[in-house]
């Protein structure tokens, strides 16, 4: 095998040093040797040298591995949904070089011996994999979870994703441990008495079908409650998958008095509306559920303007078992991972989003998020890159899926652009095959 790589005149973007420019990068020791300006590098550049792999990436994109912070790889307790080892190989599907899995496993993530279970998986993953620690026990809201230990065993964020933290005085504390081991609090954002039985985005839809909705002031008001405390104990609040304007408008305003509080949004709650649900599609039931087209232009703009600044998949594969049953008792949730990519670049050719924020929201932004050492390209750093086909067409196919499940609205739709290459420390974990 090759010890050393090279990647040759491909359109580098790396909005983290504000670097965009066809240039050489050098990689040695999977780590990024040197990057020159294809126009200006005089160094040979010959195939068939002993140890030396060259990638022409003349007329393709190349950026910082992408990292996905928000992703459920059901082991253990639910591998027949996916696995580390599956959903790894999804994520690199999707040009991801990091992941970081949530809490909701079976048993959950809340001690150290999940922790190091699915760190030990992790080691024989394709890509970077980094667990999440719940905040309660059990996920029930009743006691906190040992932070410092889920940290010491690899834990690098804590969240109850799947069901929020509804004592305050517990998500007080919460925020108050986690600053001091130095790591977020992911907040799944409802207020369960204003969900209550209810399926999908409260509205004109939900109406005509005859379907119980969810107002967006279920979300608002925990985000709402969750920015007060982030305000009181100085915690770092991490708002995952944004999907109303309300909430837009509340982290805007928090970040502006300097609350220290980020937020993400996921593909699908800027591409679909809650018209999605029409024909009880439960490809298309998700929580938070899709919004109105009001919230999804919402949500662009607070993503174009930086208020929310990451994309996260939510990737949450589920079995037919799961999904082809009726509406209301389907679970919610969908795959993500492998289509994330296309759907952000679609806002960039429709305008609404420059290809450097884009990239910016799947690499820098939400490692900055977090607080880990990748999403970038830089002398020295890991050589995690995605090699991207801007130009490519592609249908999406449920039996070309990586994941090991299928529950995805997207199956059929026609896609721009597409990942052609995936590398992690410098070897390749993903190849197009076409």
């Amino acid at each position: 095998m090759a010890n050393r790589l090279v990647i040759k005149n491909g359109r580098v973007l790396d909005p983290s040093t504000g670097l965009d420019e066809v240039s050489n990068i050098y990689i040695m020791g999977g780590r990024v040797a040197s990057i020159k300006a294809s126009a200006s590098d005089d160094s040979p550049l010959e195939e068939g040298v002993e140890g030396l792999d060259i990638i022409d990436a003349t007329g393709k994109l190349v950026t910082p591995g992408l990292v996905d912070i928000h992703t459920h790889l059901r082991e253990p307790g639910f591998e027949y949904k996916e696995t580390v080892q599956s959903g790894s190989q999804a994520a690199a599907a999707g040009g991801f070089t990091t992941i970081l899995c949530m809490a909701n496993t079976e048993p959950v993530n809340d001690n150290q011996s999940v922790t190091r279970y699915i760190t030990n998986k992790a080691e024989s993953a394709p890509v970077h994999v980094y667990p999440i620690g719940a905040v309660s026990v059990g996920l029930k809201g009743k006691c906190l979870t040992e932070m410092g230990e889920l940290k010491e065993a690899g834990c690098v964020a804590f969240s109850d994703d799947g069901m929020p933290v509804q004592d305050s005085g517990l998500m007080r504390r919460a925020l108050e441990y986690s600053a001091g081991v130095g790591a977020a609090v992911i907040t799944h954002a409802e207020e369960p008495e204003l969900v209550r039985d209810g399926v999908m985005n409260e509205g004109a839809v939900s109406t005509r079908l005859g379907l119980p909705g969810i107002p967006n002031a279920a979300e608002d008001s925990m985000i709402a409650r969750d920015i007060m405390l982030a305000e009181l104990t100085g915690g770092h609040l991490h708002v995952a998958h944004v999907s109303t304007r309300g909430g837009v408008e509340l982290v805007r305003a928090a970040r502006t008095r300097g609350v220290n509080v980020t937020a993400e949004v996921a593909p699908h709650h800027i591409t679909l509306t809650d018209s999605s649900v029409e024909g009880y599609d439960t490809d298309a039931k998700m929580n938070p559920p899709l919004r109105s087209s009001a919230d999804v232009d919402a949500l662009i703009d607070g993503l174009a303007d930086g208020t929310i600044g990451s994309v996260a998949t939510d990737h949450a594969p589920h079995s037919v078992i799961e999904k082809d049953v009726e509406f209301a008792t389907a679970a919610n949730g969908i795959i993500g991972l492998e289509t994330a990519f296309s759907l952000v670049y679609g806002l960039v050719l429709d305008g609404k989003l420059t290809l450097a924020r884009a990239v910016e929201a799947m690499t820098a932004s939400p490692a900055k998020a977090i607080g880990l050492n990748c999403g970038f390209l830089r002398v020295g750093g890991p050589a995690d890159i995605a090699i991207i086909d801007l130009g490519a067409e592609w249908t999406v196919e449920a039996d070309k899926i990586v994941s090991k499940s299928k529950n995805s609205p997207y199956i059929g739709a026609k896609m721009k652009a597409r990942v052609e290459r995936t590398i992690v420390g410098g070897k390749t974990v993903f190849t197009l095959s076409e």
